[in-house]
């Protein structure tokens, strides 16, 4: 499990960076790297960015209000 929170926290990030992107510059990294939005690239990344938020929000709270990134 703690493996799959730092492969969600990876790909949050990307997802804030991509968000920061497009309200600071109107430049979207997704869309520059696998063409267009309604490419399948670009849809799996989305839906990956979307599981990981969904994965963060229900591990936290199975773990009380932690996100686990190390056995205690």
């Amino acid at each position: 499990m703690i493996v799959v929170n730092y492969i969600a926290f990876i790909l949050l990030a990307i997802g804030g960076l991509n968000w920061g992107l497009i309200g600071l510059f109107n430049f979207n990294l997704v869309t520059a790297i696998f063409g267009s939005e309604r490419n399948i690239g670009s849809r799996i990344i989305y839906i990956l960015v979307f599981i990981a938020m969904l994965w963060l929000i229900f591990s936290i709270i199975y773990s009380n209000g932690y996100i686990l990134f190390r056995n205690l």
